[in-house]
């Protein structure tokens, strides 16, 4: 709980340059938690608004052009300056374009936390995966039986790329290739509303930013599906996405205790 204080006390810059469609709720996900959002997307001004900033977040939903442009100058800047970054694998397991550039983003900018589901995270392995879209598809989800020889490709990744590996999915894999968290928290309506994925994507930047990078990661992911339990018993979507954001504001650290399940492997 050392690192929620931490941010709530220092207010870090977090500069995102994700989607329209879930760019609003990711800045309340970065002030929810005591970060300062800028989600500045100009190829002529992000190198510079990331050399300011204490961690940068990378999303590949429905990317363009000029952010496709943005994103890589901002990830080489973060690199040469060690700044922490993570970036999001949205649709790399349904798009050549996608799978291409995030290979290229990979290996020139050394991200510190690659996230995506368990069928992205094939795709950019280059192995067969079964993604629906930008949804895990059903043959590529982790459970009990399978988590194994998926926790072996995720570390086996880490290794490669250096990176903390973030699986999403039911089962929560994340990984540094020597320490594996499985967190089993969250619930169906965290994936009914749009842009729950970006959401996290912005959590671990703001809370990689005190530079532990595995121990913000964990954090992030597990506040995620904890306040996606406590904020579901409402009327619909629209209450649960207020809700969510409401909970992740408030939610105490003895909630966060009582109700964490997790694993170390």
């Amino acid at each position: 709980m050392r690192i929620r204080q931490s941010i709530k006390l220092k207010k870090p810059l977090i500069h995102c340059i994700t989607n329209p469609i879930s760019i609003n709720d990711c800045a309340n996900m970065v002030l929810a938690v005591g970060g300062k959002p800028i989600m500045a997307e100009h190829p002529l001004e992000v190198s510079q608004i990331t050399a300011v900033s204490n961690s940068l977040g990378i999303n590949l939903g429905n990317i363009t052009d000029n952010r496709m442009k943005s994103m890589l100058i901002s990830g080489k800047t973060a690199f040469q300056n060690k700044i922490p970054q993570v970036i999001d694998l949205v649709g790399v397991g349904c798009s050549k374009l996608r799978l291409d550039y995030a290979n290229k983003f990979i290996s020139e900018c050394h991200p510190s936390v690659i996230k995506g589901n368990m069928s992205e995270i094939k795709a950019f392995c280059g192995m067969k995966s079964d993604a629906r879209g930008i949804d895990v598809g059903a043959c590529d989800i982790i459970t009990k039986e399978n988590s194994d020889e998926n926790i072996e490709l995720l570390r086996k990744l880490s290794l490669q790329t250096g990176s903390v590996i973030v699986a999403t999915g039911e089962i929560d894999v994340i990984t540094n290739s020597t320490y594996t968290y499985l967190i089993m928290n969250g619930c169906e309506m965290l994936s009914m509303i749009t842009g729950t994925g970006c959401m996290l994507t912005a959590l671990i930047a703001s809370y990689i930013s005190c530079d532990n990078i595995l121990e913000g990661t964990v954090l992030a992911v597990a506040l995620m599906g904890i306040c996606g339990e406590i904020s579901q018993h409402v009327k619909g979507t629209g209450s649960f996405r207020t809700e969510l954001i409401d909970n992740m504001f408030s939610v105490s650290d003895d909630i966060i205790i009582e109700k964490i399940k997790y694993k170390l492997k």
